[in-house]
């Protein structure tokens, strides 16, 4: 179902000419509950689109699939998707995952792990990545502005993230973005599971805004090889790359970027 995803408003605009009336687009921000196996597992502030990309890649990210393979998705396995606005998404996998345990509270646009400082939780349930040939310096100075060129619903509104699946070319193979950092690398992780293509070896993950260890979190579960970010990572994000073997370019604009992980290249 296609889902509206921005919203036409009469706004003034303050110019140095003066104010005047105008037309203005923005983004579309609704809860969206997520069910694993008939239980409430999150309900995250997202914007509509690839709900079911969302849905399995939130179940991947966040260790509850426990490796089942997904079975079915729907809106609102319990009810009827028009009565809930299509905003309750069901993830089935016949009961094969682990029971998942039921999650209070809404997930705000902006945060997606709310505080957990725990790496040590990571690496119970995530190995270290295998080591790959290096991503080409030169690669990841392009793929911010490859990226860009894809980024519709922020050419439109100028109020979304955006996360991509690049490979060793530089070549931009996949684009999701979301109101929320968090929702556009799941709905990426989701559609590469959906697709097959999990884990992510040899291919490179970008996201706009800042690295935090959430972001980090996420491309090591989905088994991506590097992380390019447009501004900075946060301590944390560093020390689980390093853990993760993960490279972790921050600050990635124009000619420079840091390189945060490997300690050394």
């Amino acid at each position: 179902m296609s889902r509206r995803r921005t919203e036409r408003l009469i706004v003034t605009k303050v110019t140095a000419d003066g104010a005047r009336r105008g037309p203005d687009r923005l983004i579309v921000e609704e809860p969206m509950t997520i069910q694993l196996d008939g239980t409430t597992v999150s309900t995250t502030m997202r914007t509509p689109g690839h709900d079911f990309e969302l849905a399995v890649g939130f179940c991947h990210t966040e260790g509850l699939l426990g490796g089942a393979p997904v079975e079915a998705i729907k809106y609102c396995g319990t009810g009827s998707a028009v009565e809930t606005e299509f905003n309750v998404v069901s993830v089935d996998t016949l009961g094969r995952a682990p029971a998942p345990t039921p999650r209070l509270g809404t997930t705000s646009s902006s945060c997606g792990w709310c505080g957990s400082d725990q790496i040590d939780e990571l690496t119970e349930r995530l190995t270290p990545l295998e080591p790959t040939e290096p991503f080409a310096l030169d690669v990841l100075v392009g793929v911010p502005d490859s990226v860009r060129e894809q980024q519709e619903l922020f050419g439109d509104t100028g109020a979304v993230h955006a996360a991509a699946v690049f490979d060793r070319s530089g070549a931009v193979r996949l684009v999701r973005e979301d109101v929320g950092r968090h929702n556009a690398v799941d709905k990426v992780v989701g559609a590469m599971l959906l697709a097959g293509d999990l884990p992510a070896r040899d291919l490179g993950l970008f996201v706009s805004g800042r690295a935090s260890v959430e972001m980090v979190q996420k491309a090591w579960a989905a088994g991506f090889a590097a992380v390019v970010a447009v501004s900075a990572p946060t301590a944390l994000a560093v020390s689980a790359a390093r853990r993760a073997n993960l490279l972790l370019a921050g600050f990635v604009t124009g000619d420079t970027f840091n390189v945060y992980s490997p300690e050394r290249l």
